[in-house]
């Protein structure tokens, strides 16, 4: 696009040079587009990230009517969200690739065209083999939206706002998406199944392609960089996350132990990333510098993305998780969601007012204590306890992940560009098994600690209920005076009254083993913000005993 200029200067005439005093000016900024062409790329931002956040959040969201509706067990619909995030944890390596090979233009039109089509094939699947199909699929044609969100957000922007304006509110849209696929689910299921679903994915997608194509982005340059060894290596990585993702999302639902597959899977996943960093190492023009991610700083930045994905575990799987468990419905949830994402926007807000380059302990320091907060808030559950209860909790935690993510990710990104553009892939690798890999490994995780203190607190009830303590039977008496005017037979009503004990009992070991995890990631936060002020205490030690040797000794 020719009115699409960067901060080229037109040279001066020379009656511009003449003997007139220059006048002391601030430096030019590039300059981005008018706002009247600025805000449909926005809006097409925008479009694009929530689409892409929607389609994820509605298989995770709706997994129990996804089941019903197939005729299936809410286990056997795990596979659907397996399939959909196999392709999602590494098929955007290959993406950036391709696109810089054979072009933006290219490469957004066919992505978004091949959303579209997968859309609307989702509107006849009658069973669970179709359904994972176009479920892989919908993951293949989902991975480009992410990236074009990113682009399409940074495209209007000066160069001076695009790390400190673009980048937040591109976080704020993909990380929204699934919070906000649970606040319009229950809306859109209504009384007519998943029907409404369907046509939100399909319509959604259709206006993408239309902006896609009206609102096209200026010209990068192409280079011929795929090789042939590239699809060996990303044959072996896609492999090995993708049998991780399978491993950690079926782990906990069927229990790790229980099926031998499982552990063979997560060993051949290991020994297919093995082997893919070995050829990596070996190679001339390698998919991704391997020696460079090895490096201690980009170590460090892989670590605390990872970590990070572990913390907000305890939003992503811990509260809907325990009230579903308590017997509330999603459309009781909603207020908690709408908090969610008020929170998360006013987080990345918060990124756009302060965050520049060497401000990161400041923003990740504020974020573990806001995360070690809302989680020892939630740590003191009850059966009482209902969404409200949480509003604060969780907005804290939302607007922490902001706090922490764009911050980290800019960090990251002048990392990369200082070291040259094909540094970039590098760290888009780091960056996206950091985030959806870690993400669905955090969940595991979490949800493995939930399933076995909860066998735990159970086990620890039976017993209680077994032997003869006097709160048990004063329990007992006070339920089987209650069914007395509905249940004359007293055996009937002492079993009756002995079953409402136990599944009060299974329901607290619910809520006990829920607060056990949320104190468990109220403690990592803690441990990590202590090792962040012993990292930031290291180096300014090591400044202040360097500054000595570093000035000149005057006589």
């Amino acid at each position: 696009m020719t009115d699409q200029t960067t901060d080229t200067q037109k040279p001066k005439r020379p009656e511009e040079t003449s003997s007139e005093a220059p006048k002391p000016a601030a430096p030019t900024p590039a300059p981005g587009m008018p706002l009247r062409r600025a805000l449909p790329y926005v809006g097409a931002s925008l479009t694009i990230g929530v689409t892409q956040g929607l389609g994820q959040g509605f298989i995770s969201t709706n997994l129990p009517q996804i089941a019903g509706d197939l005729g299936i067990t809410t286990a056997q619909a795990s596979w659907l969200m397996a399939a959909y995030m196999i392709p999602r944890a590494s098929l955007t390596i290959m993406l950036i690739k391709l696109r810089t090979q054979y072009g933006l233009r290219r490469f957004a039109e066919i992505g978004i065209a091949v959303y579209v089509v997968v859309a609307f094939i989702s509107l006849w699947i009658n069973d669970l083999r179709s359904a994972v199909v176009i479920e892989f699929l919908s993951g293949i044609a989902a991975a480009p939206l992410s990236t074009l969100a990113f682009l399409y957000i940074l495209e209007p922007l000066a160069q001076q706002w695009k790390l400190r304006l673009g980048l937040p509110i591109a976080l704020m849209l993909l990380t929204s998406g699934p919070t906000l696929a649970r606040v319009v689910s229950p809306w859109l299921i209504g009384d007519g199944g998943l029907a409404g679903i369907h046509l939100t994915t399909l319509g959604l997608s259709m206006i993408c392609l239309m902006l896609v194509y009206l609102l096209p982005m200026g010209p990068m340059p192409r280079s011929k960089v795929i090789q042939r060894a590239d699809f060996l290596s990303f044959g072996l990585i896609a492999i090995g996350l993708g049998g991780l993702v399978t491993g950690f999302i079926m782990g906990p639902i069927h229990w790790w132990t229980a099926l031998p597959w499982l552990g063979w899977l997560l060993a051949a996943s290991v020994l297919s990333l093995t082997l893919a960093v070995v050829l990596e190492l070996h190679r001339e023009a390698p998919l991704i510098d391997i020696r460079w991610l090895m490096t201690p700083a980009m170590l460090h930045l892989a670590f605390t993305l990872f970590l990070f994905r572990l913390l907000l575990s305890e939003q992503s799987t811990g509260a809907p998780a325990l009230f579903q468990a308590l017997g509330l419905g999603s459309s009781q949830m909603i207020g908690l969601f709408c908090m969610i994402l008020a929170g998360t926007a006013m987080g990345a807000l918060a990124c756009v007012g302060w965050m520049k380059p060497g401000r990161e302990p400041a923003y990740h320091f504020a974020s573990l204590a806001l995360i070690a907060l809302g989680a020892w808030l939630d740590s003191s559950s009850t059966l009482q306890t209902r969404p409200e209860q949480m509003y604060v909790s969780q907005a804290l935690i939302a607007f922490a992940s902001m706090l922490f993510m764009a911050p980290a990710m800019m960090k990251g990104l002048i990392a990369a560009l200082s070291k040259g553009p094909m540094y970039l892939l590098s760290f888009v690798i780091v960056f996206l098994v950091t985030q959806s890999v870690g993400g669905i490994l955090g969940s595991g995780i979490f949800r493995s600690l939930i399933n076995e203190r909860q066998a735990f607190h159970l086990q620890v009830l039976r017993e209680e209920l077994i032997s003869a303590d006097p709160v048990t039977s004063g329990s007992l008496a006070a339920t089987m005076q209650q069914l007395a005017p509905q249940i004359a037979d007293s055996a009937q009503r002492q079993a009756q009254a002995v079953s409402q004990l136990a599944t009060t009992a299974s329901q607290q070991a619910t809520v006990m083993a829920y607060n056990d995890g949320y104190l468990v990631i109220s403690l990592v936060a803690l441990a990590a913000l202590a090792a962040l002020v012993l990292h930031l205490f290291r180096d300014w030690l090591a400044a202040r005993l360097a500054r000595p040797e570093a000035e000149p000794q005057t006589s």
